[in-house]
């Protein structure tokens, strides 16, 4: 069976001062997130990596990592391919004055036509750490029922930056399974923990950071959604098709089910300027402590 790695790259990165930050170095040889999620979810024993991006970041992103993860996944026996994110892509007219792409779940369809097994659905400028690869491809291999999902639970505490604000699934879970999942802005770190708009949450809340594993017929019923969702927004301008949120109306809806595979790992990622000195600093201490070699794809074969 073909285990596939789809990686959201088409982000604007408005937060990390208009630069792409997808594309930001972070390991000692200039390894960006991207190739620790590649390298990771290889060993795991993804077979197909699909990666998401948008057109004007093409020639960028195959100058910096494109052409050097094609060569190790070449070298490992390993797929890959491309999909892009348009703004434009929509059965309607795009509102005037939209600059920015339709969302996570937009970003999925954007790779509609090449989805053919299932899944795992990952953020680009995120590091999940190998225990999370893992448990999904292995829910994956296993799994036999379209409409069954998983997702990797991370808990609070080890998901927050000290330079800003970041937006978190907050997961209610029963017996191993989600049973909701709240899409929850502005949570940062204060002296008493996690809060978000002046409300703490427990630092042992599970949360999901976009690391989903899904099936084709995921696929059909996001793409059935959309329309509507065009149809009902708020603000045309901004309003995003979001994953959680669609995946939290099909199991409030009782259409689906998503197993909650929790990882104690930490979490780190690039949302703003300052949070990428610290992701270099715990790269190489994953480094040391021979997490990671430092030829990042040596071990692979």
């Amino acid at each position: 069976m073909k285990a596939t790695l789809l990686v959201m790259a088409a982000g604007i990165g408005s937060r990390f001062g208009g630069g792409i930050k997808q594309l930001a170095p972070v390991g000692v040889n200039g390894e960006l997130i991207m190739d620790f999620s590649v390298h990771d979810a290889i060993e795991a024993g993804f077979n197909r990596i699909i990666f998401v991006i948008r057109k004007d970041i093409e020639q960028d992103f195959r100058a910096l990592i494109g052409a050097r993860l094609e060569s190790v996944c070449n070298h490992c026996g390993v797929e890959i391919a491309y999909a892009y994110q348009d703004l434009q892509d929509i059965p309607c007219a795009v509102p005037e004055g939209r600059t920015k792409p339709w969302g996570t779940g937009h970003a999925v369809l954007a790779a509609r036509e090449l989805i053919d097994f299932p899944f795992v659905v990952i953020n680009a400028d995120d590091y999940y750490g190998k225990t999370a690869y893992r448990a999904l491809h292995d829910f994956l291999v296993a799994n036999q029922d379209g409409n069954s999902y998983a997702m990797a639970g991370f808990i609070l505490k080890n998901t927050l930056s000290d330079n800003g604000s970041v937006t978190r699934g907050i997961c209610c879970t029963e017996d191993g399974m989600l049973r909701s999942v709240t899409e929850t802005h502005n949570i940062i770190k204060t002296t008493a923990g996690a809060a978000a708009n002046g409300i703490v949450l427990p630092d042992d809340s599970l949360v999901s950071m976009n690391m989903w594993a899904l099936t084709p017929a995921f696929v059909e019923q996001l793409q059935e959604h959309f329309a509507g969702f065009l149809l009902q927004m708020r603000n045309p301008l901004t309003d995003e098709f979001l994953l959680p949120v669609f995946i939290d109306r099909l199991l409030q809806t009782g259409k689906v089910c998503v197993k909650v595979l929790e990882t104690p790992d930490q979490w780190f990622g690039v949302t703003y300027q300052e949070d990428r000195p610290l992701v270099v600093q715990a790269i190489r201490s994953l480094i040391d402590i021979g997490v990671y070699c430092v030829d990042l794809y040596s071990d692979l074969h």
